[in-house]
């Protein structure tokens, strides 16, 4: 006879499983549950960063400004359009914990007064002139400077010789902004203290040597010429009567306003012709008295580099800030320059002759050496640089020529 109360008794190995089964889900859920929270606090640690970290990624970042507890209750639209309008703008780095309306993003060079009211006079300076200087170039020095003060430049003096309190005697000292620093050259100086957003409310920017005769050359006209002929890097042109001259494209030549071209048979093979397209052929400025405008010189900053004091080879690739096109990249001849090549900076602690060969020679090799370092950088960026496009690039003849 059946019994009508059987029990069945699992197996122990099934009972084994169902157990493992529910301490693993009961470990899973735990582990969510606390990692959520610590999400959520982490989360609320951090929020206020989140519109820095999208700047430092490239990005602009995205107003997260909690809104008042009486305005919680508005319309989704109108939190949807507040998003919109905030994600639309772009804030400088470092500004995003301030109000739009109180960042200032540039600054120049005007001088303000201690108290008192700001003396009512013409517009402030929109041109710039920066030019290295040593004490024993004063008389040159000082016929420069008038000229550009006398059309409301502002004058910058790099004292590379440490020498400023013998400038004091001149009657526009206290109107140019002195900078010294042992030693260092021209470039060294505008890399640090010209930075774009500085010199942005300047129209033009002169970088020039201190060994310049300016008795042909008058600054109004000449910016008169540039904007004539749309020129965004441009130097004056050279008297070769008075002048070293490297590159004869640089050479003042009849009543032209710009020198576009120039034709030359070299005994090496090296000639220029109507065939030319690179430097110094078409599109040359030298370094001594290059001229600037407020974008060219917003690009040419950045590829000047912070270790490489003399800027050679950097003339070779000026064109690229001249909107790639060697036609705003000239001479202009009108008003000319005599390069009188003093070294000044190269002498700075000769006492004599053989000294001062030394330090001459010692100058030239460090540029030398200079120029190739750059050279070589030049190459690899442009090798890794995979989204840049050179706009130089032409084919002849079958293969590419670029602008080197």
């Amino acid at each position: 006879m059946k019994s009508l109360n059987t029990v069945s008794v699992p197996d122990p190995k099934s009972r084994s499983c169902i157990c493992s089964v529910v301490l693993i889900v009961a470990l899973i859920c735990a582990v969510y549950f606390t990692g959520s929270a610590l999400m959520a606090k982490d989360s609320r640690a951090f929020s206020g960063f989140t519109v820095n970290r999208a700047k430092q990624n490239g990005q602009c970042g995205k107003c997260e400004v909690s809104p008042p507890r009486q305005e919680k209750q508005e319309s989704r639209v109108t939190e949807n359009v507040h998003d919109n309008k905030c994600q639309k703008k772009c804030r400088s780095f470092g500004s995003e914990a301030l109000p739009e309306g109180i960042v200032s993003k540039t600054s120049n060079f005007e001088m303000r007064p201690l108290w008192g009211d700001v003396e009512k006079k013409s517009p402030h300076s929109v041109n710039l002139l920066g030019i290295a200087v040593g004490i024993k170039q004063k008389e040159l020095v000082n016929k420069i400077v008038k000229k550009f003060l006398e059309h409301d430049f502002v004058v910058m003096l790099f004292h590379y010789d440490g020498v400023v309190d013998e400038w004091n005697d001149l009657d526009w000292s206290s109107r140019a902004i002195h900078i010294s620093a042992m030693n260092q050259t021209k470039w060294w100086f505008a890399k640090r203290f010209l930075h774009p957003d500085i010199v942005s409310e300047y129209d033009y920017i002169f970088l020039w040597d201190e060994d310049l005769g300016v008795e042909n050359f008058h600054p109004d006209k000449y910016i008169s010429i540039v904007r004539e002929e749309g020129l965004e890097i441009s130097q004056p042109a050279l008297d070769a009567r008075k002048s070293e001259v490297h590159h004869h494209i640089t050479v003042r030549r009849g009543r032209s306003k710009v020198h576009r071209r120039f034709y030359r048979l070299h005994k090496s093979g090296q000639t220029c012709d109507n065939n030319s397209t690179e430097p110094p052929c078409v599109g040359w400025v030298e370094m001594m008295a290059p001229v600037f405008s407020k974008a060219a010189w917003r690009c040419a900053w950045y590829m000047v580099q912070n270790d490489l004091i003399h800027a050679w080879g950097l003339d070779m690739k000026l064109g690229y800030c001249a909107q790639a096109n060697l036609n705003n990249f000239l001479p202009t001849f009108r008003l000319f320059l005599s390069y009188l090549t003093l070294r000044s900076l190269n002498s700075v602690s000769a006492q004599n002759l053989n000294s001062i060969l030394n330090d001459v020679t010692q100058v030239r090799r460090q540029s030398y050496i200079e120029m190739k370092i750059f050279r070589e950088r030049w190459r690899k960026a442009t090798k890794q640089d995979q989204c840049w496009v050179d706009p130089f690039q032409s084919t002849e003849k079958g293969r590419t020529a670029t602008y080197t």
